[in-house]
């Protein structure tokens, strides 16, 4: 795994969980695919391919669907997540929560839809129940073929297969593996905090799909470190998004 900006010497505040991850919320599994295939110019339908799927299981995995309680937010309305009218309306969802490109939403809900009956076919036969999983997406056309379409129902479910506790990778992997950050390579990061509140300890934690910011903005422990950085532009203006899962 890539050195995590602790271990470079960088003192951020508070204390982590064990892996810093999300996966130090108890039950919570995290899995990827990752394509990287080809170089050179972008050539529609052949590649460079530069993408892939994030999984999360927020409760793992259990022999029957379970709820979990959830809110959402949106920054603003340029973008898309499915599942989340129902999130609004009962305040819970079943299921994974996946995360990819923007033109990979459809074929990554229909893989995750056959994931939940596959994995809950007795519930979803006797008692006719219905899936609404949630996908979310970011934007990574500027590094990958994302009209060519490439991420297929295998590889999302490879990503659904393959969550696991533990330690998370970060950066290229999975929905991150095409994303901009700050106009510096983006992607997958994660990390948590051991808060204490009235005596009793709690763990908060988050998983971002980071693709946002332009480089006058980065900033890193109170400093804007990307205003001595500015060579080599991509964008003058902000067009990015972000998708974080507290």
């Amino acid at each position: 795994m890539k050195r995590r900006g602790r271990e470079l010497g960088l003192p951020f505040p508070g204390r982590t969980g064990e892996h810093n991850a999300i996966t130090d919320i108890p039950g919570v599994e995290v899995g990827f695919c990752t394509r990287i295939e080809g170089n050179g110019p972008l050539v529609q339908g052949e590649g460079p391919i530069r993408t892939g799927v994030t999984a999360i299981l927020p409760l793992g995995r259990n022999s029957e669907p379970q709820p979990v309680w959830a809110g959402m937010y949106a920054l603003n309305g340029n973008g898309e997540m499915t599942g989340t009218h129902w999130i609004r309306d009962g305040g819970y969802f079943v299921g994974p929560i996946c995360i990819t490109n923007t033109h990979s939403v459809g074929i990554v809900h229909h893989a995750t839809v056959r994931w939940m009956i596959r994995n809950y076919e007795e519930a979803w036969q006797t008692e006719h129940l219905w899936s609404m999983p949630v996908v979310a997406e970011t934007y990574d056309g500027v590094l990958n073929d994302i009209n060519g379409q490439h991420l297929t129902e295998d590889d999302a479910l490879k990503a659904l297969d393959s969550a696991k506790p533990g330690p998370v990778d970060e950066g290229n992997v999975g929905g991150g593996t095409g994303m901009i950050c700050y106009e510096f390579k983006g992607g997958t990061g994660t990390s948590s905090r051991c808060l204490e509140v009235d005596g009793e300890e709690f763990v908060i934690a988050a998983l971002v799909q980071a693709n946002h910011g332009i480089r006058p903005w980065l900033t890193v422990l109170g400093r804007q470190v990307g205003k001595s950085m500015m060579e080599d532009r991509l964008m003058d203006e902000e067009h990015g998004s972000i998708i974080v899962m507290l």
